[in-house]
């Protein structure tokens, strides 16, 4: 099982969801009884909320991401500003799926070699470093789910291109949500760009739904083959989240039991948003105003 986000079938037994709410709601049932939310104009209008504040912290921290900086200390300032200033509550904190220790603090930052959920503590940050910052707040009952990468002074040109195409990989995934399109259209999207640009694509780990639980079906896999999986409504709202290695793409666990490193301890980078389905197409929830803008896209990829 992996925390926080959900993984591909080839992980038996790897996906963690928070228990089925009890309210009823609209819902989906696609393949395997598998039941997907829709949401209503009211958890629409709350996610919107919810999400915005979830980029704003990352806007917020941005200026004191730099060389000297511990891990430790950024999680402090974000906590601080979702508590005391949004009035919202950071979700990693103290979240424990089954097995797992609680996550002893409010965000996660991984750097470097490490994929995901790195626990922020007495890392010193140097001139070099690539860091991703992933952020979820509870707002009113509803989560919002983001994260971005930040270099630290100045990055080399491998690790810049890295950061760059996982970019590129994450929208190209999200141009491929519209009501009637697949999961397996975003995974290719995003396999396909990784690979052709030399890189790989960690497969433990994906997107999820999203809403008053942090972790909701359906599972967005980041490679796949098109028209294949679960087909999109509008009303949906999932993450977009790859990984990518400059490496191989195999992963192991540190002994802290959350953080996830490169097996070869090449760089790593992952970009992510929360994306809803509208009628006509998608709309990006985790957006506010230093939300990088959206890149310009490979002909062939797109």
């Amino acid at each position: 099982m992996k925390p926080f986000g959900g993984c591909g079938p080839s992980i038996p037994g790897a996906r963690f969801f928070s228990p089925a709410s009890s309210e009823k709601t609209q819902q989906l049932t696609y393949n395997h009884s598998m039941t997907i939310e829709i949401k209503t104009s009211e958890d629409i209008a709350a996610m919107r909320v919810a999400c915005r504040l979830a980029s704003e912290v990352l806007d917020y921290i941005t200026p004191f991401v730099k060389p000297g900086v511990t891990t430790g200390e950024l999680d402090r300032l974000c906590h601080d500003y979702m508590v005391n200033e949004q009035g919202s509550v950071p979700a990693p904190l103290n979240y424990a799926p089954p097995g797992y220790r609680p996550f002893p603090k409010s965000i996660c930052t991984s750097v470097n070699h490490q994929v995901c959920h790195g626990i922020p503590g007495d890392k010193v940050l140097k001139n070099g470093d690539v860091l991703n910052i992933d952020i979820t707040v509870i707002k009113d009952g509803y989560h919002g789910d983001t994260s971005r990468m930040f270099f630290v002074g100045q990055p080399s040109v491998a690790a810049r291109r890295l950061c760059e195409v996982t970019y590129e990989c994450m929208w190209l995934g999200i141009e491929q949500v519209r009501p009637g399109a697949t999961v397996g259209d975003i995974g290719h999207a995003i396999q396909r760009h990784a690979e052709a640009s030399g890189f790989s694509v960690v497969r433990e780990f994906c997107g999820h739904g999203i809403g008053k639980r942090f972790h909701e079906e359906p599972q967005i896999l980041h490679y796949g083959r098109p028209g294949t999986g679960e087909r999109f409504e509008a009303g949906m709202i999932f993450t977009v989240e790859p990984m990518i290695n400059a490496g191989r793409r195999e992963i192991r666990d540190l002994a802290d039991g959350w953080t996830i490193v490169t097996k070869d301890h090449s760089l790593s980078a992952q970009w992510e948003h929360t994306v809803l389905v509208t009628d006509s197409g998608f709309e990006v929830l985790t957006a506010s105003a230093g939300t990088p803008a959206r890149p310009s896209l490979p002909a062939r990829a797109a």
